[in-house]
This record gives structure tokens, sequence and C-alpha cells, in this order.
């Protein structure tokens, strides 16, 4: 198990590149970001091959796939956040799926979803890219967003059927929404691609709140899986004290 800075949430109004520098500073060494589109791709694979990081994950286009006129748009844009992928060695791609739209049942926007996944899943699997659909929550930071039960998500993961598809877990939004982190994640780790983690409420260090990211993490641990917990907490603390903490978790 690696965690793995989200550098625009972590260094939040900082240089973009300046803080990559920070980050293998502090002793870690994966980072993510949000977009790709408005930054100099050439420039980040220069740096992170100068200090030695690895580009776990980053976020494909903010296109709905709730909306079937919208797919071929969203297949587009994500053939080349893949190339991109390819060009900073990254190997997964985080999504959201759009918000509810109104007047659409939403049993027709689920199956908007999968359909537009089924597209895109053959891409991923040449590639060897994974791609993670994220839910939010609903109640303080994305009202309107469709995906926001985990359960949800997992039922479109298993009608896609592809090893590529999965879904990113963040411990911040499904404690909102629905609590129970432990048990739905020891029960789906299958189709748990990715973690984000940040302490409720207030989305700040994992020290902070009600979650004890403690035995959430040393549930992770027990189910065997060794991939990403992504850092996307807004800190409240000098970062590298909260990155510190870390290594008591």
């Amino acid at each position: 198990m690696k965690f793995s800075v989200c550098v625009e949430a972590l260094f939040s109004g900082k240089d973009f590149y300046e803080s990559l520098k920070t980050v293998k500073d502090l002793g870690l060494d994966n980072i993510e970001f949000w977009s790709w589109w408005n930054k100099d791709i050439k420039r980040i694979k220069h740096e992170v091959d100068s200090l030695g990081l690895n580009v776990a994950a980053f976020c494909t286009g903010f296109i709905s796939l709730t909306d079937p006129q919208k797919r071929d748009e969203y297949v587009e844009f994500l053939k080349k956040s893949i190339e991109v992928a390819k060009e900073l060695g990254c190997k997964f791609l985080i999504s959201q799926v759009g918000d509810e739209l109104e007047g659409v049942s939403r049993e027709d926007q689920h199956n908007s979803i999968v359909d537009g996944l089924k597209v895109c899943a053959p891409m991923l699997e040449e590639e060897g890219i994974t791609l993670v659909i994220e839910p939010l929550n609903t109640h303080v930071n994305h009202k309107g967003y469709y995906l926001y039960s985990s359960h949800e998500a997992f039922e479109i993961v298993d009608k896609v059927g592809s090893g590529n598809v999965k879904v990113l877990y963040d411990i911040y939004h499904q404690q909102i929404m629905e609590g129970n982190l432990i048990s739905t994640i020891r029960n789906n780790i299958d189709k748990i691609g990715y973690f984000h983690a940040a302490g409720n409420p207030g989305r700040n260090e994992l020290y902070y709140g009600e979650i004890n990211y403690m035995e959430v993490l040393k549930a992770i641990r027990e189910t065997g899986y060794n991939g990403y917990i992504g850092l996307e907490y807004f800190p409240k603390d000098d970062v590298k004290k909260g990155l510190e903490m870390l290594k008591n978790l």
C-alpha cells in the first residue's frame, strides 16, 4: 500500500512544479493531480524523472457519461488522456460520471454510464491502464452529481466486466454518504482500484475528524490491497506535519 500526494489539494495556491520538489523533499515518491489539459506535460515528465517521482493518477475530462449524446466526446477525450498517461508512465485515470439529468430516469442514466464504459474498456485493456470511476458526496461538495452511492458504482463495474474499469473509493466522500466504511471495503475490494483519503468533517488531515484512519487503513492492508491511497485533503496544519503523521498509520 502506497501513499500518493494530490498536488493541487495539499499545495493549493502554490506553484505546481515547485510543489513536486517539496513532495520529494518530504520523503514521498508518488503524486497525482486533477487536470492535465492546463499543464505542461513535457515539464511534468522532466520534473518527475529528475526527482524520481511516480505519477500515480490524474483525471480525464469532466464530460458526462450520464448523457449518451456526450459519449463520443467522452471517449475521444479519454483517448487523449490515455496518451498523456502513457507519456507520464501513469497507470490510473480518474473519472467522474457527470451530474444527474433532469427528466431522465436514474435507470437510463445508469445504463448510459455502463454502455459508455463498455466502449472504453477495450482501449484501456490494450494500453494496460485502469479507469477508476468516483462516487462523490452530494451533501457537502458536489450537489447534483449522479454517482453518490459506492454500491451503485460497484454494480456499474460488475456490469462493465473489465479488470481495467474499477471504483475509486474516496473514504471522505463515502463517510459522508454511507459510513460503514470497513465492511464496504472488505466486501468489495476486488472492485476497488484506488482510494482517496481525507478527514471528515472539514476535508483536512487524516488525524482530524470522526474517521478512525488507523483502523480503516489496517483493514485495507488486511485485504491484501497493495495499490495507492491518494491523499486528497486541504491541510489545516503545516504540510510536513500532516505527512509525517502518516508514519503512525
